[in-house]
């Protein structure tokens, strides 16, 4: 009995250093993010805001979000030269319009929808990887009320989750796709 235990372990040993050095061979990673090893840095430009609606620093704050999402859900290095990769664009949309109108007599809108659209050109200089490379708009939106609330008050909470959600959508094509 003790033989066969220590043969179990021994098959379980072997068997987690096969798939560690199998995972490790190719480029697949936990993080949801599937990058070639070869690649190892990335450049990203500044988001300038080309709404004709503008918030103020939405450029800036877009452009730190996915900064900080590639940082902390990649191994890439953010670089200025020679990169291996880069990504840029603009913030081409910012809008918000009543999507639920109230009371016929007296117009109020029960419900709002703020949208924001991005155009990320995103392009790979890795020889056998630049099939990867797109050119895309993404664009989402978020429904509030403003009841008993401000615009102001509600809108940095907003534009945070529109960012998240952009954010998420550009990595995942970018980084999701290999």
């Amino acid at each position: 009995m003790k033989g066969m235990f220590f043969s179990l372990n021994r098959l379980v040993l072997w068997g987690a250093l096969l798939m560690a050095s199998l995972l490790s061979a190719c480029s697949y990673s936990f993080s949801g993010a599937s990058i070639p090893p070869e690649m190892t840095t990335i450049q990203v430009s500044f988001f300038e805001n080309h709404a004709p609606l503008s918030y103020p620093n939405l450029g800036n704050t877009f452009t730190e979000a996915l900064i900080e999402r590639i940082r902390t859900q990649t191994k890439l290095a953010i670089t200025q030269k020679e990169p291996h990769a880069k990504m840029e664009g603009k913030i081409t949309d910012y809008d918000i319009k009543p999507i639920s109108i109230q009371d016929n007599k007296n117009p109020v809108a029960g419900a709002n929808r703020i949208t924001m659209t991005v155009q990320v050109k995103y392009t790979v200089y890795l020889k056998d990887f630049q099939k990867q490379s797109y050119e895309q708009s993404f664009s989402t939106f978020v429904d509030f009320s403003l009841a008993g609330q401000t615009l102001a008050s509600q809108q940095d909470g907003l534009n945070k989750r529109l960012i998240q959600q952009l954010t998420e959508d550009i990595f995942n094509r970018a980084f999701a796709q290999w």
